[in-house]
């Protein structure tokens, strides 16, 4: 682990599908680091959290691939 880090230090990595704003997802990481540390005393400087996207075309689940999906909620937010 990098230098200054405790034993609690965690790395969370996220995989969603392509669409969501850089506001979007600077608000969940922002709240990530808040509930952590409030909910399990882990301090943000223990935590390093990445968000990887894909196209759609690119995910598979519920027996297709992401494009094919219709889902029940906005990506685009």
């Amino acid at each position: 682990m990098p230098e200054g880090r405790s034993d609690a230090y965690t790395v969370i990595e996220i995989n969603m599908i392509e669409g969501r704003s850089v506001k979007a997802k600077k608000r969940l990481i922002h709240l990530l680091f808040e509930r952590i540390e409030a909910e399990l005393g882990i301090a943000p400087v223990d935590v390093e959290i990445t968000i990887n996207e894909a196209p759609a075309s690119n995910c598979g689940f519920r027996g297709m691939t992401g494009d094919e999906a219709r889902l029940d909620y906005k990506i685009d937010v």
